[in-house]
């Protein structure tokens, strides 16, 4: 079972996950932030994750903390579920459109993390959410899952709609990213013989 939990506690957030790779997308969400919880949901449905996540954090300062730490530990989670990586397809992109705004993702599960963000908002928020943790988010995420993740915005007017296709898109690559690759037999797809530093 490719599964993980992580729990992750600060004197700034207390953060609990759980996932399994080979999941349906079934979500449990819960840190606080309401827009936050609904782009965690779109992450999971898309990618057909199962994540569950618990957050207490100090949201009574910014949503700062809970969102990174969150992207934190979800990157540690996704680490450990992926083991050796062994057999995993690896490389994935996804065009994702949502109404006017489309958004592209290009992702290597590759255990070499680095983030590539060409996305602009309009606003400095979508309701009471940052729109600057999207990326404080992405980058936490790629950091400790060890993917190499590009997303950029091609075009879009409405912040909500931008957002959501960077949830959906990246979730959309991770989904066939992390499929096990009946052709691989087992290998990690690299000459190198492992994947990773």
């Amino acid at each position: 079972m490719r599964t993980a939990a992580i729990s992750r506690n600060t004197k700034e957030t207390r953060i609990d996950v759980e996932i399994n790779l080979d999941g349906t997308g079934a979500y449990d969400v819960a840190t606080g932030v309401g827009f936050f919880d609904h782009m965690l949901e779109q992450l999971a449905r898309h990618s057909l994750i199962d994540i569950k996540v618990r957050a207490e954090g100090d949201t009574h300062i910014d949503f700062h903390h809970t969102v990174e730490d969150t992207g934190i530990a979800l990157g540690q989670a996704l680490s450990q579920a992926l083991g050796s990586m062994s057999g995993i397809t690896r490389y994935a992109d996804t065009h994702l459109a949502m109404d006017e705004a489309l958004t592209r993702c290009a992702l290597d599960v590759s255990g070499r993390p680095f983030l590539v963000w060409q996305v602009e908002f309009s606003r400095d928020k979508v309701g009471d959410f940052d729109t600057e943790l999207f990326e404080e988010f992405f980058r936490a995420f790629a950091m400790n899952a060890g993917i190499t993740l590009h997303v950029a915005n091609i075009y879009g007017s409405n912040c909500h709609h931008i957002a959501e296709t960077c949830f959906k898109a990246v979730a959309r690559s991770l989904r066939k990213a992390i499929e096990i690759d009946p052709r691989q037999a087992g290998r990690v797809p690299t000459t190198k013989g492992q994947l990773g530093g």
